[in-house]
């Protein structure tokens, strides 16, 4: 009885030496992290930082957490947030957001609440803690900009996983229901459409090859841009609006993309009178892109309906033989 005594304390005092040099690890890894963003310019503040849960959890909470990056102007800041793991699983933690946050830009604030956001990340055990998968999930999410708008969703959930066969490459799955998108953006662009307040749905499956790895890095130094895209699937359904997307694009080293998305869009019409009205398209082109786009749904046999790829070539864009324009750039700041 004494032996098993003596080995159960032996074995207590092993795995309580563990959990302390382990807590201790990350609370020093987590400030000396924030001590490099200061010393790269970044504001990087926060009030405590302690972490609890002995004897099989490493429960990590920073009170009154503020960053932003010089570079980009973007800043967040929280009055709490969370990184929690499990002791004997040290690289796969859950990250959980408080209900109430603040993301601001050069050109607004936007105060955040959620019923629910929290995260699951599994990285890989390096030290360059590169991403293995993740996922996200927030629950009734509402936005307020200091610009007047607002907006709403009800649920969303971010998977992401390291694609197995490419290196750098990455699997990504949205899916969103109940988005109410910001007030008088339907005002705006609807021109006599007729758009319930609520974004039905929204889903998006698609693989991103990058040109480096998402690790920490990413953050530090820079964020890896996009090589190929391919997108499996994008639907979209508001009120009368159905949209769907597919196709592949490669993205050169300044952004430019050169390939083609199929775009199948039903009530096409009511589209072309919204981009008019958020200022996509010229009211003068209305006329002519919709002649257009009247003879490319008639080759579908479909006149509500359009089935033509969207072509990116040179830094230009194209719908069918009808051209847009200029190509956005696939940059990450």
């Amino acid at each position: 009885m004494r032996k098993i005594l003596a080995v159960a304390l032996l074995l207590g005092g092993i795995w309580g030496g563990y959990w302390f040099v382990g807590s201790s690890a990350m609370e020093r890894a987590l400030v000396a992290w924030i001590g490099d963003r200061q010393t790269d310019g970044w504001v990087a503040e926060y009030e405590t930082l302690n972490t609890r849960g002995f004897p099989n959890r490493f429960d990590t909470t920073v009170t009154n957490l503020e960053l932003a990056d010089p570079r980009t102007g973007v800043a967040w800041s929280a009055p709490w947030f969370q990184i929690l793991s499990l002791s004997y699983r040290p690289h796969h933690v859950i990250a959980v957001w408080p209900d109430k946050q603040v993301l601001a830009t050069p050109f607004e604030r936007i105060d955040i609440t959620a019923a629910d956001m929290r995260g699951s990340l599994v990285l890989e055990p390096t030290t360059a803690l590169g991403l293995d998968r993740s996922s996200v999930v927030a629950e009734r999410v509402e936005l307020a900009s200091t610009l007047g708008w607002t907006a709403s969703m009800e649920h969303a959930q971010l998977a992401v996983r390291r694609t197995p066969t490419v290196v750098n490459s990455y699997d990504l799955s949205l899916e969103a229901r109940g988005v109410k998108p910001a007030s008088g953006l339907v005002q705006m662009v609807s021109r006599g459409v007729l758009l319930p307040e609520v974004f039905d749905g929204l889903e998006i499956r698609a693989t991103v090859e990058f040109d480096a790895p998402w690790d920490r890095f990413a953050v530090e130094r820079a964020r890896p841009q996009p090589k190929r895209i391919q997108l499996d699937i994008l639907k979209a359904q508001w009120g009368e609006l159905d949209l769907w997307m597919a196709g592949e694009l490669q993205v050169d080293s300044v952004g430019l993309a050169t390939g083609e998305i199929t775009v199948k869009a039903k009530n096409w019409r009511d589209m072309v009178k919204i981009a008019v009205g958020a200022g996509v398209m010229a009211p003068e082109f209305e006329g002519t892109i919709t002649s257009a786009l009247e003879f490319l749904a008639g080759l579908s046999g479909d006149p509500e309906t359009l089935d033509t790829p969207l072509k990116f070539d040179r830094g230009r864009v194209w719908f069918g033989p009808v051209p847009l324009g200029q190509a956005p750039r696939f940059v990450i700041r």
